[in-house]
């Protein structure tokens, strides 16, 4: 149900004109008063449902802790926006650490914006919203920009104004959902960074660009090192083409072969077979660490 009260000192200057508190169970807490700013309403937290399009998929635990502890000795500084679904019952649209954490900071009640809108605009507003105002990680950024294209009938003209974004910001971001899986893995779980990322989107073949992605993780390469080592890929591309095999049936069996074999290993798997069948699989190292490596992942 709502209810139009001050809550915590966070909100003293917006919704109250007295600075008068009261102590209960140790805790400073304001006196009821009627809110000065239009549009922010005090709801009862029990009655907020979770947001079915939360762009974000983590939340880092001991963070939330820490923003419960400064809830608990602040309140709220920046009101939640929720939609109304019923007479007392409202979802969530944007504010889902603050709506957590005041879970765990105990509150009842939490201020809220209460908004109209129909689930796309709710979609669209809570992704908006998260992008600009969340720490979200580049695949999570990417992941949104590509729901409000798609999902949001957004051209990609408009996103960027959307979001207040140039447009090739928006385009390196979108980039990065053309990375194969592993890589995407690797940007969500801080493995790389948006610049390694950004370098590895310009190499063409994905069997080179987990060769470098390994590089980054088990040699902790720089962004400089990965775009260096991306630059001599693309020359000796060009300055060696092999037109004998561009066309060969067996060239995508043999490249997605290569491929499993790099991610496995660790390391850039050469496969050559001649005409009569036969060939031959090479996996190379650059130290005795190296062939050890591999060598346990033979069980050898």
């Amino acid at each position: 149900m709502k209810k139009r009260t001050g809550l915590g000192r966070g909100l003293n200057a917006l919704l109250s004109d007295s600075g008068q508190e009261e102590s209960i169970s140790g805790n400073v807490q304001l006196v009821p008063v009627a809110p000065r700013a239009p549009g922010i309403d005090v709801i009862d937290i029990n009655t907020i449902e979770t947001n079915p399009f939360q762009p974000r998929s983590h939340f880092d635990q001991e963070a939330l802790a820490e923003l419960a502890d400064s809830i608990r000795i602040q309140g709220i500084i920046q009101p939640i926006t929720v939609r109304q679904l019923s007479a007392n019952q409202f979802q969530l649209i944007s504010g889902e650490r603050r709506l957590q954490a005041s879970k765990m900071a105990g509150l009842e009640h939490i201020p809220a914006y209460v908004r109209k809108a129909n689930d796309q605009q709710m979609l669209e507003m809570a992704l908006i919203e998260n992008i600009q105002r969340e720490n979200l990680n580049a695949l999570e950024i990417a992941l949104s920009y590509q729901r409000l294209l798609s999902e949001c009938n957004l051209k990609q003209e408009e996103l960027g104004d959307r979001v207040g974004k140039k447009r090739a910001t928006v385009n390196n971001y979108l980039r990065l959902l053309k990375l194969p899986p592993e890589i995407q893995a690797g940007i969500r779980d801080g493995e790389v960074s948006m610049g390694h990322a950004r370098a590895l989107v310009n190499v063409e073949f994905i069997e080179d660009q987990l060769f470098i992605y390994n590089k980054i993780v088990r040699e902790h390469w720089s962004v400089r090192q990965v775009e260096e080592s991306v630059r001599k890929l693309a020359e000796g591309i060009r300055s060696s083409p092999n037109p004998k095999t561009e066309n060969k049936p067996e060239t995508a069996v043999l490249n997605h072969l290569k491929q499993k074999l790099t991610s496995h290993f660790g390391t850039k798997v050469q496969i050559r077979t001649g005409k009569d069948e036969k060939g031959e699989i090479r996996i190379p190292f650059v130290s005795t660490d190296e062939l050890n490596r591999i060598l346990e992942l033979f069980k050898l």
